[in-house]
């Protein structure tokens, strides 16, 4: 229906960097410079409208992000959809996630803060950061005061944080000190990739240093429940998961598995392979009333 098409589509390169887990840790910036792109859509309206800045999981840009375009449209808010992997050469990092370090796609999701500061027609006291999988733990991630002190240099201090089926296999130092926002993780139960185990147990830690965080749990769904071209679970062949990896950032910079004492690496045995992704259509459609209801009272939308 008309209501949830654009009224207008810009696309807008901006500058980032590809830094390795430790770098970014460290506050190194002497990554290598890399230009990325991102689709801004516009709801009808003159604006100043609300925006949420989405990123993608180990797939790149699959078929779930445009249907929560036309959802975010529907509602009058304006999408900014980042690719973090063609402008660095890639397509998927699901068989070989060294290609890139998890936590590159926090500073490309400050980076695109940045492109709608001074976009006329976004309201900067509203934007969200809302990410898929590698994706959701970089939009979850982000509301580290830590990270935000460090890296995001936009002026904008997100409105909150949506984190679909995140990997939450690592604790970093100083992790339950979040900005004072609101934070949402949405995971389904059934997921072998990135467990809800493992999310429950970080958001639970965040609920007890007083962070406004909910998780949302969706029973029989798996990873990628969104998807709305995937009629069910399927094994993700060669996909790597840290399902059964315990990391901890032991000094700043140094990520260590848990189990042998030395830095993590993804040669390491706890590292295994072939989970399961794959849509859950009542699933998704929860999750999208979720996410609307929830930015309807962020955004104060009517």
């Amino acid at each position: 229906m008309a209501a949830d098409i654009a009224q207008r589509t810009e696309l807008h390169a901006f500058a980032s960097l590809t830094l390795t887990d430790r770098q970014f840790l460290l506050g190194d910036a002497a990554g290598r410079p890399v230009t990325l792109a991102g689709c801004l859509s516009l709801p009808p309206g003159a604006g100043p409208h609300p925006a949420v800045v989405l990123i993608h999981g180990s797939g790149g840009i699959g078929p779930a992000m445009p249907a929560w375009v036309r959802q975010l449209t529907s509602l009058g808010i304006a999408s900014f959809v980042v690719d973090g992997f063609t402008g660095r050469g890639l397509a998927s990092t699901s068989t070989d996630q060294a290609q890139l370090g998890r936590l590159a796609f926090i500073l490309d999701l400050y980076r695109a803060l940045g492109v709608l500061a001074g976009h006329a027609a976004i309201d900067p006291a509203r934007i969200a950061l809302m990410g898929f999988s590698r994706g959701g733990q970089a939009a979850l991630y982000a509301a580290m005061a830590r990270f935000q002190a460090r890296w995001n240099t936009s002026g904008i201090t997100p409105a909150a944080h949506l984190a679909f089926y995140p990997d939450c296999a690592t604790t970093y130092l100083e992790d339950t000190r979040l900005a004072p926002v609101p934070v949402r993780v949405f995971h389904g139960l059934a997921d072998d990739y990135n467990t809800a185990t493992r999310a429950r147990a970080y958001v639970a830690r965040l609920h007890e240093a007083g962070a406004d965080v909910a998780m949302a749990e969706y029973a029989g769904a798996h990873h990628g429940f969104d998807n709305p071209l995937s009629p069910g679970p399927a094994i993700a062949a060669g996909a790597q998961t840290l399902r059964h990896c315990t990391v901890v950032e032991t000094e700043p910079g140094l990520l260590c598995n848990s189990a042998t004492g030395r830095p993590f690496s993804y040669d390491d045995p706890c590292v295994e392979r072939d989970p399961h992704v794959g849509g859950n259509p009542a699933a998704a459609a929860a999750a999208r009333q979720d996410v609307a209801a929830f930015l309807r009272g962020l955004f104060r939308l009517g």
